[in-house]
């Protein structure tokens, strides 16, 4: 036993010694005289019924003996012993501790201890990683690198974040890295990042706009111009100004953003060359370059016959609204080369299920192919044939809408003699329009469209001036307001204003290609024309009836009936391009009896006939005729005769406004007698008056007898 004690622990020895001292008690309390032992039957009855045992500790027979000092104690469950007991067997104690210099020590015995760490958000690394893709891509310079960086990422959800990002990390660059940034953002679209997250990223800018300000200086001016980039790159809608604005508060930056963004940039004539160009970018293409990159695409295509590839390259030209060259030259190219046709059917087809090519631009195409077929025959003889059987095709495979068969003629066949007509004419107002917008002279205008004698025509002058105006400054587009109410008096009828405007809502998708916010630009020349009483409100009813199922066009006149009935809309509207004049109708019909009243009291001709050219209200001179043979007859004063001799003299009162200012007179002259009762008789006269000298067109004509032959002047 003593030579084992070397192997004992210390927690060994203290209970070999505590052993030692029990059964030295043990051997002397045999010894000492004790009462009679229970018998067992006897022993488990007072351990039940509240014997020395139960009142030790309460416990069960199970768990209670008697130890080696004779005292009944509590035992552990399953064998474990209490104080003075060897334990049960691989009992661990709490004090029980590993010794690692033991020659059996096995690390793993030591207790487990949990190391805290942190969570790893995937939007952090997400962030990191496009950081460092930016960084490389500003170095480098390569698209397809960064866009294949991005797609190996695997997190799409994210990509507004990389929007976000390459923006602001640009911002704070120089020129160059802004046009990098803006021309990786066109590339990736579509293809890697949707237009919803562009638009998101972009908002998420909007909203960092304070914070982005306080580091980087003109920050609202350069986040302007990257939203203005985007939209003429047409990866952000124009309608996202309008939304973004109105969920930002009034007092953020990234409301100032939007409103630089839009009275900048975006309302600048020329503006997308403008913005393309501002940062000394070299992506910007001219027509002729464009042409090029198309012809020489489709050459491609047809010897490789990749049309995965060809709708790549169209969709990265980014000139959606030039692709009805691109249906044009693909269907030359099918006529040139007869192999081909199967080919380009294809492509074109794939590019219309895709949406890569819109209906409109599609039919556009065939149209300026059927426009040019004679001269294409030339070249291919068989030209009008080809075309003539692809027609029918198309429709039939579902890329070519049938409303071109309208436009082109039964069957597709062109009516050379009606397309040469209107080519003919369309050229000649487009000359007409823009000497206009040069000269302000209403008069030569009208005389210009009389002279060409194609009445038929108007609804088509009507949709080439707003489109024309549409195109320009403020200017033009109130200038193109005042021709429209001129135009209305002098030749154009109703019916032609509705048809015309009925032609420019149909096109409104093509329009909005070219013309930024062209929606809410019609809706302005729509209202802007019942304000000046060019329509009538049950027009506007009219003209949304006779617009195709799921046209544009019918929003457009929903906003402009809104427009018209708006508290105060009408003194808004015709202020809506800061006109010359900005006169209401109330505000004109005061300033013109006024003038007259100074010139009836004393006034000077030459002076009253400038205060009629400083109205600049031409279209409304026949508010002047009218009030001015009024006031004669009231006034019994001819002088005002004399002031539209002058004003006609000199082409301030034309013969048209002034028939009109008589007609008006004539029609409301039952009204009149209530208070002039001779007025019938003074009209009389004046009408003699007015067709010796000329002023009335010869079609005026009266209902009643021709004034008495002794009425003079001064009667």
């Amino acid at each position: 036993m003593a030579s084992g004690e070397g192997f004992l622990t210390e927690e060994q020895r203290e209970m070999l010694k505590i052993a030692t001292q029990n059964a030295e008690i043990l051997s002397s309390s045999l010894n000492s005289p004790t009462p009679k032992s229970p018998s067992p039957k006897e022993h488990h009855v007072k351990a039940l019924g509240g014997g020395r045992a139960s009142a030790a500790g309460g416990a069960s027979v199970r768990h209670v003996r008697r130890s080696h000092s004779g005292k009944y104690i509590r035992v552990k469950k399953d064998g474990g012993g209490g104080k003075g007991t060897w334990g049960k067997l691989l009992d661990t104690d709490g004090e029980f501790r590993i010794d690692r210099n033991d020659p059996n020590y096995d690390s793993g015995e030591e207790p487990y201890e949990l190391v805290g760490s942190a969570v790893c958000d995937p939007l952090d690394e997400y962030k990191k990683a496009v950081v460092s893709l930016i960084e490389e891509y500003f170095t480098t310079g390569d698209v397809d690198v960064a866009a294949s960086d991005l797609r190996e990422l695997r997190s799409s959800e994210y990509h507004p974040y990389f929007v976000k990002r390459l923006v602001s990390m640009a911002m704070d660059r120089h020129d160059k890295e802004k046009e990098m940034a803006s021309v990786l953002l066109s590339a990736l679209y579509a293809d890697v990042i949707s237009s919803a997250q562009i638009s998101q990223g972009f908002f998420l800018l909007l909203e960092s706009a304070d914070d982005l300000e306080v580091d980087i200086l003109d920050a609202v001016d350069i986040l302007a111009l990257f939203v203005a980039r985007a939209v003429v790159d047409d990866i952000l809608p124009p309608a996202f100004i309008t939304r973004a604005g109105k969920t930002l508060p009034e007092s953020s930056k990234g409301l100032q953003v939007l409103q630089t963004a839009e009275k900048s940039y975006l309302s600048a004539p020329h503006h997308a060359e403008l913005v393309e160009r501002r940062w000394g970018g070299s992506t910007h293409l001219t027509v002729e370059e464009v042409k090029k990159k198309i012809a020489d695409l489709l050459r491609e295509y047809v010897e490789s016959g990749d049309t995965s590839e060809a709708c790549r390259c169209i969709r990265q030209l980014g000139v959606s609204f030039f692709h009805h060259e691109v249906v044009k030259r693909a269907l030359v190219l099918a006529m040139e080369i007869r192999t081909a046709e199967p080919l380009i059917r294809k492509l074109l087809k794939e590019a219309a299920e895709e949406g890569l090519i819109s209906s409109s631009q599609m039919v556009k195409g065939f149209v300026r192919l059927a426009e040019s077929l004679d001269d294409l025959a030339l070249d291919i003889p068989s030209a009008k044939t080809l075309f003539q059987s692809l027609v029918p095709v198309a429709i039939s495979e579902g890329w070519l809408d049938a409303s071109f068969l309208k436009s082109s003629g039964k069957d597709g066949e062109v009516q050379d003699k009606d397309d040469e007509k209107l080519r003919r004419y369309k050229k000649e107002v487009v000359t007409i329009i823009h000497e206009y917008f040069l000269s302000d002279d209403i008069p030569e205008l009208i005389r210009s469209l009389e002279d060409l004698a194609a009445p038929e025509f108007n609804p088509i002058f009507l949709k080439k001036l707003i489109t024309l105006a549409m195109d320009r400054k403020n200017r033009e587009k109130e200038m193109a307001s005042i021709l429209l109410s001129a135009l209305h008096i002098e030749i154009f009828s109703t019916e032609d204003i509705v048809n015309g405007f009925v032609l420019l809502l149909e096109s409104a998708e093509d329009t909005a290609l070219d013309i930024l916010d062209a929606s809410n630009e019609l809706a302005l020349f729509l209202a802007r024309a019942v304000i000046d009483d060019v329509l009538a409100p049950l027009n506007l009813e009219e003209i949304a009836s006779r617009l195709p199922p799921k046209c544009s066009g019918t929003e457009t006149v929903r906003m402009a009936r809104s427009l018209v009935a708006a508290r105060h809309g009408g003194e808004r509207i015709l202020r809506c391009w800061g006109g010359g004049t900005g006169w209401a109708v109330e505000d004109a019909k005061d300033k013109i009896l006024k003038l007259l009243e100074e010139y009836e009291s004393g006034g000077v001709v030459s002076e009253a006939c400038q205060c009629i050219r400083d109205l600049a209200m031409p279209f409304f001179n026949h508010e002047v005729v009218k009030k001015a043979l009024v006031m004669a007859m009231e006034k019994k004063n001819d002088r005002m005769l004399d002031l539209l001799q002058e004003g006609f003299n000199e082409g301030l009162i034309t013969i048209n406004q002034m028939t009109k200012g008589y007609g008006r007179i004539k029609d409301g002259l039952d009204d009149l007698a209530l208070d002039i009762p001779n007025a019938k008789d003074k009209f009389g006269f004046y009408l003699e008056y007015a067709k010796e000298r000329g002023w009335l067109l010869p079609s005026f004509s009266l209902s009643y007898p021709e004034a008495p032959p002794n009425l003079d002047a001064s009667s």
